[in-house]
């Protein structure tokens, strides 16, 4: 049967005996049935349910201008361009937008459209259902929030909220890969906590654990670019990874970290100062096609233990 077949039916259909029948059964259902003329683009019919889900009044539905007016302003270009598009081309189609209530709120609807066209293939007139998939749409978004909170909480440290090791090697891939495109430098600080394993013998992991979790916030309190990236490497290491910084720039992070952990004065019996420090490796590269960022890593690390071989709390760059 062709479309010009399908519509003459519909014609008919709608001048007969029957049609009463059949007109309350589209009525009686959730979905909202329509037509629309569309060489004068004009409703032919909408039905009633349009009233308790909009609340725009029936009679106020004169033609496809009233629809897309009434369609959310964020989804109202995409939305009509779309439609409009396919229906000249005699395509059948589904939209999903928000609709706008009489009251300024907003459901969400998919529109599903079958396009009648006559016998040379010229589009006639449109028919479809509206459905209110405003419950479908807020459980996806619950599902698309949750599964951003878990991917936020795959890359974070349970114990200190800040970046973990499969972040910061992410981040060191990419960054690794921009500045050698860019030829900037990249420059990498590795420290770790002096004595630590004396800290937790004597004070326990309890008490460690909050150490640490002190460190962590002292650093993160520091003024830093979006850019950068502070990450718990492993233990009581950490790394900051500073893109685009220079040798000396990065001398004076490293100096202030340094400095922050020494100015909170944690008591540690353990150690010859009397208080928690922290050792600090630092290495500047300008990335070049021979290496890679494992190699950086390497030698941060190289520099970090060498500042622990000077007496430690200090710098090594």
């Amino acid at each position: 049967m062709t479309d010009a077949q399908t519509f003459n039916g519909i014609d008919r259909l709608e001048r007969s005996d029957d049609w009463g029948v059949y007109k309350t059964l589209l009525e009686s259902t959730k979905a909202i049935p329509w037509k629309i003329d569309w060489q004068t683009k004009q409703f032919d019919y909408i039905g009633p349910q349009i009233e308790r889900l909009l609340g725009w009044p029936r009679d106020s539905w004169l033609g496809a201008m009233d629809w897309i007016e009434r369609i959310h302003e964020e989804d109202r270009e995409r939305t009509a361009n779309f439609c409009i598009r396919q229906s000249e081309q005699g395509v059948d189609h589904e939209a999903d937008y928000r609709a706008l209530k009489a009251d300024g709120s907003y459901v969400w609807i998919r529109d599903v459209v079958h396009v009648i066209r006559d016998g040379n293939g010229v589009t006639t007139d449109l028919i479809g259902f509206m459905f209110d998939i405003t419950e479908r749409k807020e459980m996806e978004d619950k599902v698309l929030q949750l599964n951003r909170k878990l991917e936020a909480l795959a890359k974070q440290d349970e114990l200190t909220g800040i970046a973990n090791r499969r972040l910061f090697e992410q981040t060191m891939v990419a960054e690794w890969a921009r500045a050698r495109r860019s030829g900037q430098q990249l420059s990498l600080l590795m420290f770790d906590v002096d004595y630590f394993k004396n800290y937790n013998d004597h004070y326990g992991h309890v008490r460690g654990d909050d150490c640490l979790q002190r460190i962590t916030e002292a650093i993160s309190a520091m003024p830093v670019r979006s850019s950068d990236l502070f990450a718990r490497y492993g233990g009581e290491e950490f790394a900051l990874v500073l893109p685009e910084t220079p040798a000396d720039a990065a001398l004076q992070i490293a100096e202030k970290c340094r400095q922050l952990i020494a100015d909170l004065q944690l008591p540690h019996a353990m150690s010859p100062n009397g208080s928690v420090t922290i050792s600090v490796g630092l290495c500047t590269m300008v990335p070049d096609v021979t290496g890679d960022h494992v190699a950086m890593i390497e030698r941060a690390d190289e520099k970090l233990y060498r500042a622990k071989r000077n007496g430690r709390n200090c710098v090594c760059a």
